[in-house]
């Protein structure tokens, strides 16, 4: 079996350092810095996991017709890499703004801030239905 890849996109000082868990997973972590590059990346080496924090697109932060910062790399997603898992990170105050998102897009965990190990290894070794 091939070496999973797991996408780290790192937009923001908050987004928790998990590259000591992706290592014992045996995983290849791509830490990315931001949605652009992620999308570029995709042509290249399409994701197993993706792991990324949620802003809401408040006012016309975002073009006004997309709910947050990931909805373009999620279609993007579903066209090179359909089958990879999305894990969510939120924090507490935007938590209500990511059920739009996950209506739209299959979302394997949504984690609110703080996010601790523990818990994002239990997202990633549960077994994928």
């Amino acid at each position: 079996m091939s070496q999973k890849v797991v996408y780290s996109i790192i937009e923001s000082p908050g987004h928790p350092d998990f590259s000591a868990l992706y290592s014992r997973l045996g995983w290849q972590e791509v830490r990315l810095p931001s949605m652009r590059k992620a999308i570029s990346q995709l042509h290249k080496q399409p994701p197993d996991v993706v792991v990324a924090e949620f802003f809401y697109g408040y006012g016309n932060n975002y073009a006004g017709i997309n709910i947050s910062n990931l909805d373009v790399f999620l279609h993007s997603l579903l066209k090179y890499a359909p089958q990879a898992r999305v894990v969510v990170m939120v924090e507490k105050t935007e938590r209500q703004y990511v059920d739009k998102l996950a209506e739209l897009f299959e979302l394997e965990a949504i984690l609110v801030q703080p996010v601790s190990e523990a818990q994002m290894w239990e997202v990633l070794v549960k077994p994928e239905s």
